[in-house]
């Protein structure tokens, strides 16, 4: 774990990261960061109309995304366990998946331009679950902000994410099949996985396919 300081959990909306990283930090006293996505006025709206309000949401989050990376700077910070339930770059996920051909020009203007200087996690865990699974995990949840969205939303982000994360080579990577254990309600799932994240040997690409445990 020494060599293990930055961990980014990712994935799509439902898939779990945001608890895992709270189980994460708790099981080793880290420092928690959490995007702040119920502070973006836009969200709700957006998920009742994509086109209309695309930019405003994107933009919005791109800017507070920056603000809160960029404390990761601090110095003592790196001295530090962090867990983040997010990873800076996700956000050209949405972008390329919402905004318009003008739109993705003027993003495209800014976002490198605020990347560069932002610190890299020392392993990214990607969890990757079925199109079903996620719903229900939304479902169950029952968020508010999250009523309006829709399967083809979900199928559609989940295809941009798959292909995202094939190409990403920015930090480590494990990506993992969470489809079928639940870490939330079954600590021998959560075992299983604080094991292979945490594990020596690994290649700087993996992917981790667990049974659940019961």
């Amino acid at each position: 774990m020494e060599d293990i300081r930055y961990i980014a959990i990712e994935g799509v909306i439902g898939a779990g990261k945001t608890s895992l990283s709270k189980m994460i930090t708790e099981r080793f006293n880290g420092r928690l960061v959490l995007e702040e996505f119920e502070n973006n006025p836009f969200l709700e709206k957006f998920y009742m109309d994509r086109k209309l309000y695309a930019f405003q949401t994107q933009m919005f989050f791109l800017i507070n995304r920056y603000k809160q990376q960029q404390l990761l700077n601090q110095g003592d910070l790196f001295s530090e366990f962090l867990i983040l339930d997010y990873i800076f770059e996700k956000d050209k996920i949405f972008a390329y998946l919402n905004l318009s051909a003008d739109e993705i020009k003027l993003y495209e203007s800014i976002f490198p331009l605020l990347q560069r200087d932002l610190r890299k996690p020392d392993l990214v865990v990607f969890l990757q679950s079925s199109v079903d699974r996620i719903m229900h995990n939304i479902k169950r949840r029952g968020r508010k902000i999250e009523r309006n969205i829709t399967r083809s939303y979900i199928t559609e982000l989940s295809e941009a994410y798959n292909n995202f994360f094939f190409k990403y080579n920015e930090a480590p990577l494990l990506i993992v099949n969470s489809t079928d254990i639940d870490f939330v309600k079954n600590k021998n799932d959560l075992d299983l996985l604080v094991e292979e994240i945490f594990r020596k040997d690994r290649a700087r690409v993996e992917y981790f396919n667990p049974e659940s445990r019961g």
